[in-house]
């Protein structure tokens, strides 16, 4: 029996195989032969048609050298081949063998592959194989291990469904069969952790849909990453240092100046401004009175076991001693807004690592350093060195970007979808988006969480926070940096396709997250989680005045493949047909056709969200009217002519829209979403306005609620509430 060799950095097709053969892997017959006459007698065993291939440890993608000779139909064509393979043999191959094997047919051919990747470790890939892989990419990834369910629903994820499906003929791919050797490759690192990389290249399936490894590579290197690697430190903030920073009793904000266009005014002036519930205390070498606020010299000078929260806006060079002043007032927790640490410089680098010994050795919590502040509307908490400040809702915020902060809470103000908390990680010294998802998971004004993410230090790390609050609430994640993975295998296909992001994504699946490709995205997202019901189903009616807008919508479904746009039941219609015109569509959308200038469409409201087969409902063109009537208002014949009534009949009709939609989401307990371009064109609008003020959300478009809505439905299929 062939033996492969641990330390090898790349096996040979027949090592990586008797690896793989305790673990189920289903591979053709074959046959390692080192000579001519042992390959035609193998041959002849096995049977014609055979596949003869030159491997060696040196060699890996044999195809793209002409390395395989398929369909050998004698003995006379094995001996032709095998000679034609050795005259191809170079001198870097090193020692060859003759592999051969039954010729599997099949028409479909998949990859499954492994990568170990610096921050997530293990990652298993499955996606469309054979020579055009990498040109296909169509490739879906998860963390190892992997459950049977988890391997299920890798499966779905592939994009070409199609070849997996009933095919020329052929089958359906067993699934089960497929399943299994993804839920295997778990076993198969854990027993070999000096694997880096892991291709089965084919995985051909057979006409009957079962499964037939005819290739694989392994290359050995580093062991697997250190699921403990990244900082450790010997003090963690517990819960009430985390309360001290979002929940503070008193502020002081320490280096506060009466120059309107520095940090220290800025920041003292924000908390003032939108009413700090607490205490607000000041430094100022100058003792000056700043906005109303006496401000002292010195930290000494303040009252010991009132203050819970520092916000430094100092220099550097000074932090620490100030820190230490702060910790005998009994302060637990600090932003550090300052800048000059590591993104300044090895000095900076220095002085950061400094300031982490001095805060862990004072049992403080330090935010920052280089970060915007903090936002937390529960206690009107405004300490932070921009704008703008958020209605009070139950989005809460965690970003390695200060200016994402800042984006999220401007979509706060425009629509109205108000947040708990929001914080800028900095340079995350301390305490890292991480840590303030735990948080954010136990927290009471925390609905849905929100990050922003760029480095991922310590993927395992990541996983556990993400994991612990999708647990009881939803996560929306925003990565950036979606490059070519660092972890990548120079002679691996799977680790020519996993790029950080796609790498990324199959992370945050594995821990039911929802990760969005742009700010808009996500605001959307996080605030429909805020103002919607979880739906029970992915089945859905797109309800709209206008045909258009509901073609669009139903083509943003179709494309997505999350939804599922219903055919409306015989019963349905016939109520339907009863309150609308003739000429309404009949179908799903369902086109009022100018049903909207009578009392019906409320009515139609109730009846499709309460049917039975209809999970979740979008509303399409409230604010027509409230349009027409806007400009009515603004025309010289305005109030005369029948105008006032006519116009105060159209705005009220779009309010009472918006009033209906929430109180029959509320009566059947499912998400009904309204769109409308006028959210952004004209929020002002009666009809967008109307959705605002009952609390809900209104988007700009159906395509953006119908891919909300599909997050929707993918978190509460996670959460197992919806099928």
């Amino acid at each position: 029996m062939f033996e492969p060799v641990a330390n090898q950095s790349t096996l040979s097709e027949a090592a990586s195989k008797q690896l793989l053969l305790p673990f189920g892997v289903p591979f053709a017959q074959e046959t390692v032969c080192s000579s001519i006459a042992q390959a035609i007698e193998a041959a002849n065993a096995i049977g014609y048609p055979v596949v003869i291939k030159l491997s060696g440890d040196h060699i890996a993608h044999k195809t793209e050298r002409g390395l395989v000779r398929l369909n050998i139909t004698d003995a006379t064509k094995a001996d032709q081949a095998c000679g034609d393979l050795m005259a191809l043999v170079t001198e870097h191959d090193g020692d060859v063998s003759f592999l051969v094997a039954e010729m599997v047919k099949g028409d479909r051919e998949l990859i499954i592959g492994v990568i170990n990747d610096p921050q997530f470790g293990y990652m298993v890939a499955l996606g469309i194989g054979g020579i055009f892989a990498e040109a296909i990419d169509d490739v879906v990834l998860r963390p190892l291990p992997v459950t049977f369910e988890q391997a299920m629903q890798m499966i779905d994820e592939v994009h070409h469904q199609s070849i997996l499906g009933a095919f020329r003929g052929s089958q359906p791919i067993n699934r089960t069969q497929l399943a299994m050797v993804l839920t295997s490759m778990g076993q198969v690192c854990a027993a070999h952790p000096e694997i880096e990389s892991l291709d089965i290249n084919p995985l051909i399936a057979r006409s009957d849909g079962s499964l037939v490894a005819v290739d694989a590579l392994i290359e050995n290197g580093r062991t697997q990453s250190d699921p403990l690697n990244g900082k450790s430190h010997s003090f963690a903030p517990s819960q009430e240092h985390f309360n001290a920073l979002f929940n503070p009793r008193a502020i002081v904000v320490i280096g506060a100046s009466s120059h309107p266009g520095k940090f220290g005014f800025v920041s003292l002036h924000n908390a003032l401004v939108n009413n700090f519930a607490g205490k607000v205390f000041a430094t100022n070498l100058q003792r000056e009175n700043i906005l109303g606020v006496q401000t002292v010299a010195d930290l000494s000078e303040l009252p010991p076991g009132e203050i819970d929260l520092a916000f430094f806006c100092t220099p550097a060079s000074s932090n620490e001693a100030l820190l230490k002043q702060c910790a005998q007032l009994g302060i637990r927790s600090a932003f550090i807004a300052s800048a000059g640490y590591r993104e300044s410089g090895e000095a900076g680098e220095t002085a950061e690592a400094s300031l982490l010994e001095l805060a862990n050795s004072l049992e403080m919590l330090i935010a920052g350093p280089n970060g915007q502040g903090v936002v937390s509307t529960p206690s009107s908490l405004c300490l932070q060195i921009v704008a703008p400040y958020p209605p009070s809702g139950g989005i809460s915020v965690a970003s390695q970007s200060g200016n994402f902060v800042s984006s999220f809470l401007n979509y706060s103000q425009q629509s109205g979808v108000g947040i708990a908390r929001a914080i800028s990680a900095g340079n995350a010294t301390q305490v890292s988006v991480e840590n303030f998802l735990h948080y954010f998971a136990g927290d009471d004004e925390t609905k849905v969480a929100l990050t922003y993410i760029e480095n991922v230090g310590n993927g395992d790390s990541l996983l556990q926070a993400m994991k612990h609050i999708t647990a009881v609430k939803p996560l929306v994640v925003l990565k950036g940096g979606a490059t070519a993975a660092g972890s990548k295998a120079a002679q691996s296909h799977t680790g020519a396709m996993a790029s950080n992001d796609r790498v990324f994504l199959g992370a945050t699946r594995s821990a039911g997250a929802i990760k969005v490709s742009s700010v808009e995205e996500a605001f959307d997202s996080a605030a429909t989680f805020a103002t919607q019901p979880l739906p029970r189903g992915n089945r859905v009616a797109v309800l709209t005045t206008v045909g258009g807008w509901g073609v669009v919508t139903a083509d943003a479904i179709a494309r997505d493949g999350v939804l599922d746009l219903v055919d409306l039941s015989d019963d349905l219609m016939s109520q339907l047909s009863a309150l609308l015109p003739p000429r309404w569509s009949r179908n799903n959308p369902i086109d009022c056709a100018g049903g909207e200038t009578r009392d019906t469409v409320t009515e139609i409201m109730d009846i499709v969200a309460g049917h039975e087969s209809i999970d979740a409902v979008i509303f399409l063109g409230i604010g027509i009217q409230s349009n027409q009537a806007k400009m009515m208002r603004a025309g010289t014949y305005y109030p005369d002519h029948g105008l006032e009534r006519i116009v105060a009949y159209h705005e009220k009709q779009d309010e009472r829209y918006a009033i209906t939609a929430r109180e029959v989401s509320r009566k059947h307990g499912k998400p009904i979403l309204i769109a409308t371009e006028l959210a952004v064109t004209d929020p002002q609008n009666s009809g967008p306005a109307s959705v605002r003020d009952s609390g809900a959300y209104c988007y700009p478009t159906g395509a953006r609620a119908a891919t909300s809505l599909a997050h929707l439905y993918e978190y509460a299929r996670y959460r197992g509430i919806a099928q």
